[in-house]
Order: structure tokens, then C-alpha cells, then sequence
């Protein structure tokens, strides 16, 4: 399900995919098939990874963080873009079964070029850009088809992919047609095959083929995909993919980078268009989260047709949309973003930027997330061993439901469980430590539980479960994974693009791994900022005295007025609540030692104050 078309995820930013290294299209100036030949000789020559080295690839190149945003297999024949997929594959454990009896049996790989046009041969038979994972059975059905539009659909997948006869001018075959939020993504991979073997394509033969080295395509299906690449734009999908390809391979689908270059080279209705759109206008951004920023604008007007806008953050392409809306995924929550839109035509004309809106996200805490999860996972060495629970869900919640289990050595049953108790405010965080984790690493009496229960003494390939009222919600590491290590002298932190709990842990799509002991950022994002650092304070007539060695303590003020207080553990959590008192005493002797943050509130101003409970 595609939660907004077209969203910008920058995972190749967050996991050290390659950009477009500076100059690569410098020799890139011809025009026609000259400018094709220029391109041939830019991207040839590219690391071949082999045959099963795709599935290697497909890790991080084909991975769904752009429409259910659950890290499973992104195949274009089984996914839904406007309501929810019929299956979803996971890395590793559906793949090449050999069951394609029904569709979500497995995925394998489907070659867009059949690789019997070319016999099977290297490197064209394990080249990512043109080789995508999808479903077993529609990739069977599809089978050597050239891709083109179907009049009379004899198979129609689950997504709506379908196998018919041809309705291609000329062709009365039978083809295979993609749903269109993926005809533009087919178009650009042709057009790559057809420029990276320019040196070997003509003695291809296949109807879609016209013999030739320079148009490579017949006059019939070449409209048909110049046709697909202008009503479907470039999106932040194939943007994603073509960098981690370019990862593995060293080589790049220039048609992703540089959409102009399709007509420059094979024409179409607008080859002759150097007309550019007008600006868009009146950009405006609608909504923010700690981690997304909503745009709207108004339409850009051109002589032939505007076919997409390419949205800007401080100057870096975010996604490109075909309407007048879009959202930023993947940001920096409290940061301020410098954001513009620019129009483009078929032709790959760009128009000048519109106006440029200064957006700050959300500080956090907002309430994206509809339960809790694991936000951070160390394993460090000796016993710096934390688990860290995230609420994002935008209410408190009861803590008493939930525990965490381990399965030792990836085998066995789950512990008996670690209970958690208390209430989580929303945008806090909760913090289980070993109780003999190093002081260099974090302070045990600012944990919500310090244990030396089993739940901590977790090694590298115990799997760490968080159970709600005994059913699992969300995992770090594979249960019956073996004795292999996932995690080892590591610590792990929640991708900010995931707003949900897992049962299936995937590396690299939900977790920034760091060096051993990296334990800075534990319990960092509290309920309440610290906005001094004196234990006992005044300000204008309310004052917290003394130091609450004994358990207690006092609010004065002038006059008798009525407030409100929260304490807050320095993990995040409420502990104590009294609204609308005028009482002065506090009794906190039923909290443990440790460090909190005391809010009062009254009808002209709040305070905010951090206590030590000695």
C-alpha cells in the first residue's frame, strides 16, 4: 500500500549507498545515438556480482520502504500501490523454493530482457539494473513476453499485472503489461539494456528488438515505452535503487539520473521541445512530523505538458511527484529544512525553482506510531548490555502488559520474561539495563529497571523479543536463528523511517548498527527537555527545597496558589502526578534513587527543575 506516492526515503544516505560520483556524465555532451554511445562507454564494464549474487543485492536495492514501509521485498507484480499487498516476501526465506504453483508461494528473479535473448551469457545474465525480484508464479506467467499493452487480458495477477493479446500497433502476439505505477520503471530498464550492450544488441533477436545497435527497438514498441516513461516519472523507489546497484556494480541506469536523455536519444513527441515550464508557485508545507514534511503547491503550466515536479531539501532531490503534493520522508526530526520544487516536462526540460519555504520537523515524540518498539539494542563489552523501548503512539501507556523474552543461542523456547511496570509517557523512552553495565556507559540509577535477570545477558545471537500480553510484537534477531551472530560488540538504533514494532528483524532496513559501547544516545529523548541544572533553583516566588534526600521535599511560593506537578524518571517516564493543588508537600519516598525532572504548572508560567533522589 502506498502510504503517498512517490515518497522520498534517503536510505542510501543513512546506509552509505553511492551517490552520482562528481563527473561521471561529463562526457555525456552528444546528442541522438551519438549521446548514446557516449553513455554506453560510461556505464560498461561494470563489476558482474554473478547469478546469486542478485539476492545479495536485492538487500538493499529492492527493500519496500516506500509503501508499507515494512522492509519486506519490493516486487513490482505483487504490489499494491493504493491499498494493502496481497503477500509480501521477506529476505532470505522465500526465495528460489521452487513452488510457483500459486501466487506468494516464493519470488525469484525476473530477467525484463528474457535471458534466452542472449543466451544466459555474463555479464547481461546478472546485471541488477534490468534483473528485479518478484513472484514466482506471475514471473512464470509472464515468461519470454516482450512487455506492451494488452487488449484482451487471458491472466490477471493480484496487482493487476496482465498477460494477453497485444494491442501494440503492428504486434499481434502476446504481451505482458505492468500496472502503471511501474511502466516507467520496465521503460527506463530497456532503455539501459539497450545502452549498456549497445556493442552486442543487434544480433539479439526479439520482437520488441528491431535488429539495429542505435534505435535497438521497433518503431511500435519503442512508443510504447517512450509512452510508459513520460506518464510514469523517475520516483524515490528507483532513485534508492539505482544507488545501491551502483553500490555493487560501479555502473549506473543513466535514464534514472538524467530522464532528459531518453528523448535526447530516441526522440518522440516531444524530442523537439526546449520549451521549459513555468516555475511552480505558492509552495507551501501543510503538515510536519518529527520526520516527514508535507508539501503542497500550485501546478506549473507548459507548451506541451508538465509530466512531473522534482522536490528539493537544502538542495538535495527528495522525490519527484507527477501532482501537486508530496512528503519527505526519512528527516532529521528538529531540523530545519530549505525546500523548493522544480517542474519538468517529457523532454526533460526543467523550469526555475519556485519560492523556497523554511520548514523546522517536529521535536519528536509526536504520536506516528500505533504501539511500542525497540529503539535502541547495545551489546557491548563485558555486561554494557541495554534495551531501550520507544512510545511514539501519542498517549501513556500501561507498562505492566508487556515483557521482554530471550531465546538463548538461536534455539530453544523464549525465557520465562522480564515484566515491565510503570506508565511510558508518549515521546518518552524506557530503558532496561544490566545492573553490572559500566558507569562509563550509562548510570544504572537512571534506568527504569537495572536486572541481572537472563532477559540481560544477552549475547550476539540471543534473539530479544517484546511481548504484549505474551504475544510477540517486535524482535531484534532471528528466533531459531542458530548460533550465527546478528549483533555482536554492537550497538543498534532504530531507523527514524520506522514508526512500528517487527516480528521480522532486518538489518538493514530497520537499524543503524554503531561501534562497541556507543552509548550516548541511550534514553536521550525525554518527556521534558532539562532547561537548567541546579538541583535547587528559584525562580520569582516558587522554589523546590531541599534536595530530596529524605523523600520529600517542598514547594514554596509567595502566595497560596494552585498547581499542577509531574516527575518524570530521567529514562522518561511519569511517576507522579497531582493536579490542581495547593498542597506544598511532596512525598517521593516511594521512587528508588536516581535522577527525575519535576514540572510545575501553574496558571502563568511552568518550571522546570531535575532533582536527584539520593
Amino acid at each position: 500500500m502506498k502510504k503517498n506516492y512517490l515518497l522520498l526515503l534517503l536510505l542510501f544516505t543513512a546506509i552509505g549507498f553511492a551517490q552520482i560520483p562528481s563527473g561521471y556524465y561529463n562526457t555525456a555532451t552528444g546528442t541522438g545515438y551519438t549521446l548514446k554511445t557516449q553513455l554506453y562507454n560510461i556505464i560498461k564494464g561494470h563489476t558482474n556480482n554473478g547469478y546469486a549474487g542478485l539476492y545479495t543485492t536485492y538487500l538493499t536495492s529492492d527493500v519496500d520502504n516506500f509503501y508499507e514501509n515494512d522492509g519486506t521485498i519490493l516486487d513490482m507484480y505483487s504490489e499494491n500501490p493504493s491499498g494493502t499487498d496481497p503477500y509480501n516476501y521477506t529476505t532470505g526465506t522465500t526465495q528460489r523454493c521452487g513452488n510457483y504453483s500459486v501466487e506468494g508461494d516464493c519470488y525469484n528473479r525476473e530477467h525484463i530482457i528474457p535471458q534466452s535473448v542472449f543466451n544466459e551469457q555474463s555479464p547481461m545474465v546478472a546485471d541488477a539494473h534490468f534483473i528485479t525480484p518478484t513472484d514466482g508464479k506471475v514471473n512464470g506467467m509472464r515468461s519470454n513476453y516482450p512487455h506492451g499493452t494488452v487488449g484482451s487480458a487471458t491472466y490477471t495477477s493480484q496487482n493487476g499485472s496482465k498477460l494477453g493479446s497485444s494491442s501494440v500497433s503492428g504486434y499481434s502476439g502476446t504481451v505482458f503489461e505492468p500496472i502503471n505505477a511501474f511502466k516507467g520503471d520496465i521503460a527506463r530498464m530497456y532503455f539501459y539494456f539497450a545502452t549498456r550492450y549497445e556493442n552486442t544488441v543487434s544480433g539479439y533477436s526479439y520482437p520488441m528488438f528491431n535488429g539495429s545497435s542505435n534505435q535497438v527497438f521497433t518503431t511500435a514498441f519503442l512508443n510504447v515505452l517512450l509512452a510508459w516513461h513520460a506518464q510514469d516519472p523517475v520516483s524515490a523507489r528507483e532513485i534508492t535503487r539505482n544507488n545501491a546497484i551502483y553500490a555493487r556494480q560501479g555502473n549506473r541506469n543513466p535514464y534514472i539520473d538524467h530522464p532528459e536523455y531518453v528523448n535526447q536519444i530516441w526522440g518522440g513527441t516531444s524530442s523537439s521541445d526546449t520549451q521549459a515550464p513555468t516555475a511552480p508557485s505558492s509552495l507551501t508545507s501543510t503538515s510536519q512530523t518529527a520526520n516527514s514534511i508535507s508539501l503542497n503547491w500550485t501546478a506549473s503550466t507548459d507548451n506541451v505538458g508538465v509530466t512531473g515536479y522534482d522536490v528539493y531539501a537544502n538542495s538535495v532531490l527528495k522525490t519527484t511527484v507527477s501532482g501537486t503534493t508530496a512528503t519527505i520522508n526519512g528527516l532529521t526530526a528538529s531540523t530545519n529544512y530549505s525546500i523548493y520544487i522544480k517542474a519538468k516536462d517529457a523532454a526533460g526540460n526543467a523550469s526555475a525553482s519556485s519560492n523556497t519555504i523554511s520548514v523546522t520537523t517536529n521535536s519528536g515524540g509526536t504520536g506516528t506510531a500505533t504501539e511500542l518498539f525497540f529503539s535502541e539494542y547495545i551489546e557491548g563489552s563485558g555486561n554494557n548490555k541495554a534495551l531501550e523501548i520507544a512510545n511514539n503512539t501519542g498517549s501513556s501507556i500501561n507498562m505492566s502488559i508487556y515483557s521482554i523474552k530471550k531465546q538463548t543461542n538461536g534455539a530453544g523456547s523464549w525465557s520465562t520474561g522480564l515484566t515491565l511496570s510503570g506508565t511510558l509517557a508518549t515521546g518518552s523512552k524506557y530503558v532496561v539495563v544490566n545492573s553490572s553495565i559500566s558507569s562509563s556507559c550509562f548510570s544504572t540509577s537512571a534506568a527504569n529497571i537495572s536486572t541481572t535477570a537472563t532477559e540481560l545477558m544477552f549475547n550476539g545471537n540471543d534473539a530479544v523479543g517484546l511481548f504484549k500480553n505474551g504475544v510477540l510484537i517486535d524482535i531484534i534477531g532471528t528466533f531459531n536463528g542458530g548460533t550465527a551472530n546478528f549483533a555482536v560488540d554492537v550497538t543498534l538504533r532504530r531507523k527514524s523511517t520506522v514508526t512500528s514494532p517487527s516480528t521480522t528483524f532486518n538489518l538493514s532496513s530497520q537499524w543503524n548498527s554503531y561501534s562497541q559501547d556507543t552509548c550516548n544516545n541511550l534514553a536521550s529523548k525525554m518527556a521534558l527537555p532539562i532547561q537548567d541544572e541546579e538541583i535547587v533553583e528559584y525562580s520569582d516566588e516558587i522554589v523546590i527545597y531541599p534536595n530530596p534526600s529524605d523523600g520529600n521535599f517542598t514547594i514554596g511560593y509567595g502566595d497560596s496558589i494552585s498547581y499542577s506537578i509531574e516527575i518524570i524518571s530521567f529514562a522518561g517516564q511519569k511517576v507522579f502526578e497531582k493536579q490542581n493543588t495547593s498542597d506544598n508537600a511532596v512525598s517521593v519516598s516511594h521512587l528508588s534513587k536516581g535522577i527525575y525532572i519535576v514540572k510545575i504548572t501553574t496558571a502563568e508560567k511552568t518550571l522546570i527543575k531535575k532533582i536527584v533522589i539520593n
